[in-house]
């Protein structure tokens, strides 16, 4: 008898064995799936095993499955949102330090500073801001303005689109600038009619005070990104490409984060990391040691600046500002400097993300591209924001893909009238243009110099409603795409840009399982309710790691 038992012991014990290996199948039943593949956009049920997509299809695929069965509440579900360039720390950052983004007055941009300084210990930076001077009328803020409320307490606060900052006297005395500290190659410390800084300083300018700031811990460091990556999760984000912007440790600092994170089994977010241009060799070390990376963590190549922004007058254009007559802007750096350096880039195999957001800038960059041998591999231009009608037709040409931000547009709309004028507008934010020539555009957020949601980028991008109500048909119309080409954008375009097409990006046989639920079908509402789209859930290799409460 005992015998007898023991056999079934071991018989129920393969059928647990067998039925465990086929129960490891999950179908995930939306009410409607948009996959992103044109071979099948449409689907009903995603059934995945391990970390894996194994079938796609409709609710026949239901009939005898003997695994889990997910019903999702919502009623889209799309392949996983990859946002295309973020300052991720610089971002994490922000949402634990002041903010000065909604302040409408000098009073009220005062009071939000002097509100943080009681929170603080004694000493400690006051970092974060994002202001943007356009919602108080368009006068700069000056250090006078918080000397007094911030006293011994350093400050740095960025413009909204980073490329100015506004600091303190305190600071400004730390990082050692006075009167008659000259004006840095690439920057600009703006000055009041006496020459005296008021504090607002612009790109390379910033440098000198950032050498000066304390770094945070380790400890610190893992808090904060484990923050930036559940902020990220929220939103339905599955990757984020993370871009250096001008902080002299940007990119690395990711890549140091992301690898701990990566190793320590606390990475709950896909990342592509890019470095500074001038680090290219020691990049390109360190794929010849360890490659490039995998699906959930890369580093493929080198970001580089060729002008500022249009916020800060710095964007490089053909001719000068509408309202600042004597200036075009500038290059941050001499472009033959530039060039030879994207050139050394390429040949060490690197893939190249290029800074432009002026017409001129963005011809510059299309130049330097159409020079290299071999030709480089998706060559990103980051931003290509204002575009000359040649170079419209040209990245489609150049297989450079257009790497864009479509928020910038509904509030840079508010006032880049201003700027550069009607006539010049024709190639801004030119989402239809390029893709009707063949480019590949993908999308992003910029964070933080825009919100880490690319919800909102899609309203953007099929609206263009400025932010101020005053273009309820949209913000150059004609640019506008469909609810299909900003999801493309936001997904496989995104994967491509990388060169991850087949591994993410749609929902397909074969590639991992990273999609998002979301609580509207954004497919058949209306377009300006898109913004109202809540995340339910966000799955990252078959695991849920965002769900909505």
């Amino acid at each position: 008898m005992r015998y007898v038992n023991k056999i079934n012991f071991t018989v129920g014990l393969l059928f647990s064995l067998l039925t465990f290996t086929v129960n490891s199948q999950v179908a995930w039943v939306g009410e409607k799936i948009w996959t992103g593949n044109p071979k099948q956009p449409w689907a009903e049920v995603i059934i995945t095993d391990n970390k894996r997509i194994v079938n796609v299809g409709d609710k026949t695929l239901l009939s005898g499955f003997t695994g889990k069965v997910n019903q999702t509440d919502g009623a889209l579900i799309v392949p996983g949102l990859i946002d295309n360039h973020t300052h991720f720390m610089t971002g994490v950052e922000g949402l634990v330090s002041v903010s000065t983004l909604g302040a409408t007055s000098k009073e009220d941009f005062v009071n939000r500073i002097a509100s943080h300084v009681t929170k603080i210990n004694e000493g400690e930076w006051i970092t974060g801001g994002k202001w943007d001077e356009t919602n108080w009328g368009g006068t700069q803020p000056n250090r006078h303005w918080v000397d007094n409320v911030t006293k011994d307490h350093p400050l740095l606060l960025m413009r909204v689109d980073s490329h100015s900052a506004l600091v303190n006297s305190k600071a400004l005395a730390l990082a050692g600038i006075d009167d008659k500290t000259p004006d840095p190659v690439g920057g600009k410390i703006v000055r009041d009619k006496d020459g005296v800084p008021t504090g607002v300083l612009k790109d390379a300018a910033m440098e000198a005070v950032f050498k000066v700031m304390p770094k945070t811990t380790q400890d610190e460091e893992d808090r904060l990104l484990a923050i930036g990556m559940k902020h990220a999760l929220k939103h339905g984000l599955t990757q984020i490409h993370s871009i250096p912007n001008v902080l002299e440790d940007a990119g690395w600092r990711e890549y140091n984060l992301f690898k701990r994170a990566n190793k320590n089994g606390t990475q709950t977010l896909r990342a592509v990391i890019y470095v500074p241009l001038k680090d290219r060799q020691k990049l390109a070390d360190i794929i010849a040691a360890d490659g490039k990376g995998d699906s959930w963590l890369s580093w493929p190549g080198v970001k580089a600046m060729t002008d500022g922004s249009l916020g800060s007058r710095s964007a490089w254009l053909y001719h000068p500002y509408s309202d600042d007559p004597s200036n075009s802007g500038m290059p941050i750096q001499p472009i033959a400097k530039l060039e030879s350096a994207i050139e050394e880039a390429n040949n060490l195999g690197l893939q190249l993300a290029i800074h432009a957001i002026g017409d001129r800038a963005n011809d510059a960059v299309l130049d330097i591209f159409s020079k290299l041998k071999p030709p480089p591999v998706r060559p990103r231009i980051e931003h290509a924001q204002h575009l000359s009608q040649d170079a419209v037709a040209r990245f489609s040409a150049l297989g450079a893909v257009a790497s864009m931000q479509p928020y910038h547009a509904i509030d840079d709309g508010r006032w880049a009238e201003k700027r550069i004028g009607k006539q010049r507008l024709t190639g801004t934010y030119a989402f239809r243009s390029l893709k009707e020539t063949g480019t590949r555009i993908t999308f992003g957020s910029d964070w933080n110099v825009a919100p880490l949601d690319p919800i909102a980028g899609i309203y953007a991008a099929v609206t263009r409603r400025t932010l101020d109500g005053e273009n309820p048909q949209g913000w150059i119309p004609g640019q506008k795409i469909s609810v299909e080409d900003a999801l493309t954008a936001y997904t496989i375009n995104n994967a491509w840009a990388v060169g991850m097409e087949d591994q993410i990006g749609s929902i397909e046989v074969g590639k991992f399982a990273d999609f998002v639920v979301l609580d509207q079908n954004l497919f058949n509402m209306a377009p300006e309710d898109i913004r109202n789209t809540k995340v339910l859930m966000t799955v990252i290799d078959g695991n849920i790691m965002y769900q909505s409460e």
